[in-house]
């Protein structure tokens, strides 16, 4: 571990706003999932498979999810991420649940309760997704399934309305594509050493509905407090989206533990009407030791 005599960490308050910035719980749900997209730029081509180097079975971890509105912080809910072993088309798999819940007092202006699943194989290729969303009155399933076949990734998905509505949709491409969750399990085992600030990595993700073009930037390094009152040294990227005119926008900032685990430990999400945060609370069960963390001193 590391030596350094750790900081104050920002604290929170307990004044409600008249009305929360809704999307940020929806989105800071959502990018929990994209982070581990930062270590490696992805295949070139449909070879999905990877040696699993960072997590077993048994893993979780907590969250605290916050909001920002007119400079004031509140607890907005929580999110908890497990892994397990699993069996997926009578194949060796591990399955993903990602749960993000509102608080009471969102819930009150807006409730939200998600819940994210998903199967990759024994070595770590894309199967299935599914999330199942209720927020506010909307409540939709978004399902994704994965194949493999000349030497491209194929992916059927289909969302359905509450009210049984159907849309469907397939996508083919020469890269593997993933979806929220099965890109954390494989990419939580690249090695980022090779990254410099500034390099840009690009790649497909399959949200149920549609196929979105991803990038993320690697920004170099940061010292963070986390909500388990710990200091931990991390890595920092950057999820950004382009106008029309090819100016870059900063949507998410990526705090991510600088050691064999590669947890999550901050994430920073910039919205049009203020902005929200999510912090590690609590990890059982991660495989290698947390070297990224720093002691008293």
């Amino acid at each position: 571990m590391r030596t350094r005599r750790r900081t104050a960490t920002a604290a929170n308050t307990d004044h409600a706003p008249a009305r929360p910035p809704l999307q940020g719980l929806r989105r800071a749900c959502a990018t929990l999932c994209l982070l581990a997209a930062l270590f490696a730029a992805l295949p070139a081509h449909a070879q999905c498979s990877a040696v699993n180097k960072a997590f077993s079975p048994g893993e979780k971890v907590d969250y605290n999810l916050y909001f920002n509105w007119k400079f004031i912080w509140i607890k907005a809910g929580t999110a908890c991420l497990t892994t397990d072993t699993a069996t997926y088309d009578n194949r060796p798999a591990y399955r993903f649940d990602l749960l993000a819940n509102s608080s009471k007092r969102l819930d009150l202006f807006f409730k939200m309760r998600d819940t994210l699943t998903c199967y990759v194989s024994d070595l770590l290729e894309p199967r299935y997704f599914c999330k199942a969303a209720e927020e506010g009155k909307r409540y939709t399933v978004d399902e994704a399934w994965f194949s493999y076949a000349n030497d491209s990734s194929h992916v059927k998905q289909r969302r359905t309305w509450r009210d049984g509505r159907i849309q469907e949709m397939e996508y083919s491409d020469t890269r593997c594509i993933f979806d929220m969750l099965s890109i954390l399990a494989q990419a939580r085992s690249y090695d980022p050493d090779d990254y410099r600030p500034g390099d840009k990595i690009h790649f497909p993700m399959a949200t149920g509905r549609k196929v979105e073009q991803q990038t993320l930037i690697y920004r170099g390094k940061e010292d963070i407090d986390a909500d388990d009152d710990r200091l931990y040294h991390c890595l920092v990227f950057s999820f950004v989206e382009y106008d029309k005119k090819g100016k870059e926008q900063e949507v998410i900032t990526f705090y991510i533990s600088d050691d064999d685990n590669h947890l999550p430990v901050r994430l920073d999400m910039y919205l049009n009407i203020g902005s929200a945060k999510a912090f590690l609370k609590h990890v059982e069960g991660n495989r290698h030791p947390i070297t990224s963390v720093f002691t008293e001193g």
